[in-house]
């Protein structure tokens, strides 16, 4: 009988900061603390951050400490402050 693989997909919020000064974008991912990528397009800030991400938690897997996972039904929203 074949091994059946599973996979665990988590699902995080990643925040993505464009610079205006020298361009392109910093991004990191609140949920995981020391997670941050940067790229010269929103396109290939993703795809670091991504990969970012699936070092990060390798490396916790690999290490036996705790996977954080995201609460369900996060909100990102701008918001107006009026001085």
């Amino acid at each position: 009988m074949k091994k059946k693989l599973t996979h665990t997909v988590l699902q995080y919020t990643a925040v993505f900061e464009p610079d205006v000064e020298i361009g392109g974008f910093t991004v990191t991912i609140p949920a995981l603390p020391g997670c941050i990528s940067e790229a010269d397009t929103f396109e290939e800030a993703l795809a670091n951050i991504q990969e970012a991400a699936e070092l990060y938690l390798e490396t916790l897997k690999q290490e036996r400490k705790y996977i954080p996972a995201e609460p369900r039904g996060v909100v990102i929203a701008p918001v107006q402050v009026y001085l």
